[in-house]
């Protein structure tokens, strides 16, 4: 078994915090891991990218080669469309709907929808508004890793745990946040992929 995740979004949505709970829960179940990590500035608001690859065998190269992700997953829509080229034909878009307008001259988001729409296997979440609605607006990334944890070959139970591990010491209603945030994520990749 070999998995390669895209995680891409901008500085301050929690692409970090994902690869490091993916990460955990892959150390965890005696996998093998490698991770890469690539930051546009060293502040809110600039790209941040990370390649995550996990195998139950030696992973020799950090990097992920273009076409060769199983899982996109994005924070941002147009961060999802800037990395595409890296995804498998068969390969899974999972990213949030709501654009992050952090520069000028954004596309118009319809555009980038429609753009992300022309890939076989994709799932848009509106990560922000369920996040809002559970008055945890912080957890969005945690929805979408969610939505992703529907592909990825981790059993959810694990993913929850490294949650745990993750936000432990920020306190049990922080992790309780972030674990029901992650079940409402996949929650919806669920009903989206049987539908």
């Amino acid at each position: 078994m070999k998995y390669d995740v895209i995680l891409a979004g901008v500085g301050g949505q929690g692409v970090l915090s994902i690869a490091t709970i993916l990460a955990v829960a892959a150390v965890d179940a005696d996998l093998r891991l490698r991770q890469a990590e690539v930051h546009g500035m060293s502040q809110r608001g600039g790209e941040v990218q990370s390649h995550l690859r996990i195998a139950d065998r030696p992973i020799y190269s950090d990097l992920i080669p273009v076409g060769g992700a199983d899982l996109l997953l994005s924070m941002e829509p147009m961060e999802a469309l800037r990395y595409v080229s890296f995804l498998k034909p068969d390969g899974v878009i999972v990213t949030e709907r709501t654009p992050l307008i952090n520069i000028n001259n954004y596309p118009e988001i319809d555009r980038v929808i429609a753009a992300l729409e022309q890939f076989p296997r994709v799932v848009l979440v509106d990560a922000e508004g369920v996040a809002r609605e559970m008055r945890a607006t912080r957890s969005s990334n945690m929805v979408l890793l969610g939505a992703a944890s529907a592909f990825v070959p981790l059993p959810g139970a694990d993913l929850e745990a490294a949650i745990g591990k993750v936000f432990g010491r920020k306190g049990e209603s922080m992790v309780a946040q972030n674990v029901e945030a992650f079940r409402r994520g996949r929650a919806i990749a669920e009903g989206a992929h049987a539908g």
